[in-house]
């Protein structure tokens, strides 16, 4: 027995030395990999020398002496912090991922490649002019300086190792690609259609028109064509492989009447998936030519949100109706061939392969009509159609984005950087402005479509020219604001426009409470400061349980005679209607809220078809006014009414909670469940990964429905919200103030990886100066080779 347990012993500590050993080793080894950011760096891709210096934050403050070094040195940067994020945002645009992941990666490269982004990206290249096409090239030439460098040196960051790849060269195209990309994820509106079109064909009239957010009118002909040719849905598409169905933002700007400063202020948090490394990548930027500051989407040039030294601007998503789905015809022999007015016209049809990692290549064929892609049948091919889906998109149009961008850079007032905007087409924003000299504006911006019949809620008939596109809404007709008697404008992917506005732009815009909220502090307020527009980014007022608690809690106490649920609701009464972490009534509440979109939708459709069913919250929303207003509906009447659906789904939403946490109400607390995470794209695969590569998750207050937005999942864990918090005194722009969420760089071993985790949820910010001048900063010179 001794020497049994010697050899244990000594088995052990052997093991323990060799994972030792292999944990040095691996430290050393990714350590290697870490950018050079400090000291003189002799390059052969700068034609001066550039001054990189890297501020306690991480954010890089590039001072270049001309245009060219300024992009070039850009592209180096954003590669030294970033290389792995931007090659897979590359790859899975274009539909390449299977190549390094494998076969698990098919399916999502068969929805981009059939969505086309590369192919609208070469497209809208050919548009670009002279000098937006040398700004794509010198990024492209830092990126390429980068890669070169690393893979000569054995520098890649760990993740290609794992992968087992190295990085092609990067082109303009990848940059403009991603840019398609950002489209895809910003604007959609295509599954709403595919959904309805579904539910036409499944329930009876009375019970489908509840499914719509405002039935259509006077649209005999097109119900009439989605009943006529049935295109498969339940089964036929990923829901998983959709963008978030509201990818939200707040902004606002308050006029200097408003303010302490006698200066604009302006606030921006976007609301994007919330990730390891964050979308976002902030930067500074300056030559003799431009200096401005912000962020960037890793991969691209130039600087997308953020201030110059003039002017400060911001954006969320308008949300317009920008993809069509048209019921196209297959002609009953012919291959690719569609039925338009009468004849048989032949689509065109791209044979792709798509390369998988350690399988066999797989042949792919995407058709593309006139109309654009047909998108019903990606997933699984079916024999002899009746009828299939193709989508129309404004972002498959050759689109000048970075154009735009370049030239907002560099504005100066209002009249400048609206005129840069009219080459913003593709995805649609709300775009606020503020200027030194006192303006504050609004616009909405972007290609809208103007349709010939419909309005966007239902696949249109593909094989009539009666239907589809007949221009955009004009530039100068787009909704505008220019300092307002009211003294701010705000948004928050509401409604912009009224009855009154002569365009439709969508029905589907995203439940008001965040823009109510915000509204209710800037008109009550006065001698706002930079501090007040961070409280308010960080507000966790719920108005969503102010318009409906009172009246759900009367529901259930009609029904629960026997008061088993007082205990409960008196939590309810009392509470103060925010989303505090540690409070028990926001677990209660949109527990509850959530249940009742299940107990009255989830067994009536196919699992896939729930996933994919578009505006749950406002559906329910509608049926909740409609019930306690005394308004008749089917929904309602097969749960016995009002009153028995939110008791029942009540009762189910206590029960789900009590099996989770426990039977004693006193010990529930919202921040029990709800908990922020930044998940890594590589840390599903093993604990390990998960464990080093995500931060730890913190319990947080907000929701989806909060100025804080904090967006969950069913399993709790906060994965959208804010993925950068802006805010800008225009009384002094030298200084802005910033979260991005967790950290600029993408490196494991870098101290400003998961550095900003904890600020993001305690909304701590940190000061961005306007000078290569920072403390404590990391000076990288570059130096060019024999120039």
């Amino acid at each position: 027995m001794g020497r049994f347990r010697k050899i244990t012993l000594w088995a052990l500590s052997i093991l323990s030395i060799v994972v030792v050993l292999v944990a040095i080793f691996a430290n050393a080894y990714i350590s290697k990999s870490k950018p050079l950011i400090a000291g003189e760096h002799q390059v052969s891709f700068v034609d001066q020398e550039v001054v990189i210096t890297r501020d306690h934050n991480g954010v890089p403050h590039i001072n270049a002496a001309s245009d060219g070094d300024l992009y070039r040195a850009q592209g180096y940067v954003q590669a030294q912090d970033r290389l792995f994020q931007m090659d897979l945002a590359r790859r899975q645009a274009s539909g390449r991922l299977a190549e390094v992941i494998g076969d698990k990666a098919v399916d999502t490269d068969k929805l981009f490649r059939t969505f086309s982004l590369r192919n609208a990206a070469e497209a809208s290249y050919e548009g670009y002019g002279e000098h937006a096409k040398a700004v794509l090239g010198w990024y492209a030439e830092g990126v390429n300086a980068f890669i070169e460098e690393a893979t000569s040196e054995k520098k890649l960051s760990y993740e290609f190792s794992l992968l087992g790849y190295e990085p092609e060269e990067w082109t303009p195209i990848d940059s403009l690609t991603i840019g398609k990309y950002m489209a895809y994820d910003l604007g959609g509106r295509w599954q709403p259609q595919a959904f309805r079109h579904w539910a036409i064909n499944a329930f009876p009239e009375e019970k489908m028109k509840d499914l719509f957010l405002t039935y259509p009118e006077n649209a005999e002909s097109i119900m009439t064509a989605n009943k006529e040719h049935n295109v498969a849905v339940a089964g036929r598409f990923l829901p998983e492989l959709s963008p978030p169905e509201f990818n939200g933002s707040n902004n606002w700007v308050v006029s200097g009447e408003k303010t302490a400063s006698g200066k604009p202020l302006l606030a921006d948090d976007p609301h994007l998936g919330l990730s390891t490394p964050s979308i976002w990548y902030q930067m500074h930027l300056q030559s003799p030519e431009q200096n401005v500051e912000g962020v960037i989407f890793a991969g691209i040039p130039g600087i997308i949100l953020g201030n110059n030294e003039e002017i400060a601007w911001g954006v969320t998503n308008v949300g317009p109706d920008v993809q069509d789905l048209y019921i196209e015809v297959p002609h009953p022999s012919e291959k690719a061939q569609f039925r338009y007015d009468g004849k048989w016209e032949q689509a065109e049809v791209r044979n792709e392969t798509i390369k998988v990692k350690g399988a066999e290549d797989i042949p792919y064929e995407v058709i593309v009509t006139k109309h654009g892609p047909i998108i019903s049948d990606v997933m699984y091919k079916e024999e002899d159609p009746d009828a299939l889906f193709s989508m129309q998109w404004t972002a498959l149009e050759p689109t000048l984005e970075l154009e735009a961008i370049m030239e907002m850079n560099k504005s100066s007032d209002w009249e400048g950087f609206e005129k840069a905007l009219e080459k913003f087409h593709a995805p649609a924003q709300n775009f606020v402005f503020a200027s030194k000299d006192g303006t504050i504006a609004y616009k909405a911006n972007g290609r809208i479509p103007i349709r010939k019949q419909g309005d966007a809620q239902l696949a249109v008939p593909g094989d009539s020219s009666d239907y589809g596109w007949k221009g955009y809404i004009p530039y100068d007709e787009l909704p505008r604001v220019v300092n307002p008697k009211e003294g701010f404008i705000a948004t928050a992917n509401n409604e912009v426009v009224d009855e009154e506005y002569p365009y439709h732009i969508t029905k589907f815009w995203a439940q008001p409470y965040r823009f109510q909220r915000i509204v209710e502090v800037l008109r009550e307020g006065d001698n706002f400061t930079v501090e007040d527009m961070m409280k308010l980014q960080m507000d966790q007022k719920n108005l969503y349980a102010a318009e409906f608690l009172h009246s759900m809690i009367g529901s259930v106490e009609n029904v629960d005679q026997s008061g088993e649920y007082k205990e409960v609701l008196n939590t309810l009464k009392e509470w103060n209607q925010v989303d505090s972490k540690d409070s028990s009534a926001p677990l209660i509440f949109h527990k509850w809220m959530k249940q009742l979109q299940i107990d009255m939708f989830r067994e009536e459709m196919p699992a896939d078809v729930y996933e994919l069913m578009p505006g749950k919250n406002q559906i329910t929303d509608e049926l909740l006014r409609k019930g306690y207003s005394g308004e008749e509906s089917v929904w309602l009447e097969e749960k016995q009414g009002i009153d028995q659906w939110v008791y029942d789904s009540f009762s189910n939403a206590i029960k789900n909670i009590a099996n989770d946490f426990g039977d004693k109400q006193q010990k529930w607390a919202w921040g029990d469940y709800h908990q922020l995470t930044f998940p890594h794209p590589l840390a599903s695969a093993s604990p390990i990964f998960a464990k080093l590569l995500n931060p730890e998750k913190q319990p947080i207050g907000g929701s989806n429905i909060t100025v804080q937005a904090a967006a969950f999942k069913d399993d709790g864990s906060v994965n959208h919200g804010a993925s950068w918090r802006f805010v800008a005194d225009l009384d002094d722009l030298t200084k802005t103030y910033h979260v991005v969420g967790p950290g600029q760089s993408g490196h494991l071993k870098s101290k400003w990886f998961h550095d900003q985790a904890e600020d993001w949820a305690k909304g701590q910010y940190h000061e961005t100066l306007m000078s290569q001048n920072v403390p404590d900063g990391r000076v990288l010179t570059l130096q060019p080779i024999g120039k």
